[in-house]
Parts: C-alpha cells; sequence; structure tokens
C-alpha cells in the first residue's frame, strides 16, 4: 500500500479507536484462553498431543520473535510520524506481526485436531489483521507473511509430527 493509503486509513481509525482497541484486546484474549485451555484439556485427555501442540506453537513463536529482534522493521506510526490508534509504544519489531502469526498458527493446529476452531480462529485472524493495519501498528505485509508463516508453521509443524 502506498503512504496515502495508510495516512487514509488511520484517518478512518481514529474515531472508531475505543472499538478497535476492544476487538484487538478481545480477539488476543479470545486466542490466549483457547490456546491455554485447549493444551490443558489435551493434557488431561492426550497427553502426547498437548505436547505436539505446544511445540508446534512454540518453538516458530521463539523463532518468529528472534527474527523479529534481528530483522527490526519500523512500524507504520514510526515511519509516517503519527501516533498510533492501539496504544503501544515499540519501536521497530513490526515485520512479520506477532499477533497475527500466534493467531494463525494457533488456528492452524487447532484446526488439525477440531476443523471448526481452526476456521474460527483464522477468520478472527483476518479481522485482528486488519485491525493491526487501520490502527497503524503494521503495515500489510507484516500482517499477511504473518499469518502465512503461521499457518505454515502451525499446520506442517502438526502434519510433520504425526508422521514421525
Amino acid at each position: 500500500m502506498k503512504p496515502g493509503t495508510y495516512r487514509a486509513l488511520y484517518r478512518w481509525s481514529q474515531p472508531r479507536a475505543a472499538v478497535l482497541q476492544r476487538v484487538n484486546r478481545a480477539i488476543t484474549l479470545g486466542v490466549y484462553l483457547w490456546f491455554g485451555g485447549l493444551v490443558l484439556y489435551l493434557l488431561w485427555r492426550a497427553p502426547t498431543m498437548a505436547l505436539r501442540v505446544a511445540v508446534c506453537c512454540g518453538v516458530p513463536f521463539v523463532l518468529l520473535t528472534l527474527f523479529r529482534r534481528w530483522c527490526n522493521a519500523p512500524r507504520p506510526y514510526e515511519v509516517f510520524g503519527i501516533p498510533p490508534v492501539l496504544p503501544k509504544e515499540t519501536k521497530g519489531k513490526s515485520f512479520p506481526s506477532r499477533h497475527v502469526f500466534s493467531i494463525f498458527v494457533i488456528g492452524a493446529c487447532s484446526g488439525v485436531l477440531y476443523p471448526v476452531a481452526g476456521l474460527v480462529l483464522c477468520l478472527a485472524g483476518v479481522v485482528l489483521a486488519a485491525v493491526r493495519v487501520v490502527t497503524g501498528v503494521h503495515f500489510l505485509k507484516d500482517v499477511l507473511v504473518g499469518a502465512a508463516v503461521g499457518l505454515l508453521a502451525g499446520g506442517s509443524g502438526m502434519l510433520l509430527w504425526a508422521a514421525l
């Protein structure tokens, strides 16, 4: 997207800041509650599956975090000199979006076990990605790559583990 597009999205999102902040918080909290509940349930019902899910989500999360730190790409609010609509003071570490990656890696792992839950999580991930872009905390490429890497890491991790 062009700088003018980001500025237009930012102007659109400012009057809707409270709603966008609530949506961001609700989706983020909901996903982490789902993940914690899923792992606890699996620990009770299928402990090796709980380990599989935790590893297939956790290892890529750590690797992505290290890559973001190394890459240290600036965020839209830094590049364009605008205050972010979501409360954020982080400098750099924009690429790829870790929020979007997280929901998609959890969605992919969940989807292998519970397809409807995986679909719901991925649809929520699309909403979260849009919120992160229109509020000025991520570029479109940040959320697209976060989603793609999350799907690839979660899905392939679960399937590869099953093949071993």
